[in-house]
């Protein structure tokens, strides 16, 4: 089932903050946020683990993300995004 995933403006100033801290690692936090758009479009509540309610965490090197699974609308709001460690190198 394909859902509609939103970021946040908190989320997405957490995004922006990290890429413009982070000069090393922007490659892999762009590759992460795409990789986290991807997976969150299709069956969200399958992927990271419960945080309590409708939220979930998410950890895609190098970012983590909290996100709000609305099944009924088939919605994903991303809510907040921070950076956890170097991703692999490629």
């Amino acid at each position: 089932m394909k859902f509609t995933v939103i970021w946040t403006p908190t989320a997405e100033k957490d995004l922006a903050a990290t890429w413009v801290d982070r000069v090393q690692d922007r490659a892999a936090i762009t590759r992460a946020a795409s990789s986290i758009d991807s997976l969150l479009r299709h069956d969200p509540h399958l992927h990271g683990e419960s945080r309590y309610d409708t939220v979930r965490i998410l950890h895609v090197p190098p970012l983590g993300v909290d996100f709000d699974v609305q099944q009924n609308d088939r919605m994903v709001f991303v809510l907040s995004v921070w950076y956890t460690r170097k991703a692999p190198q490629r």
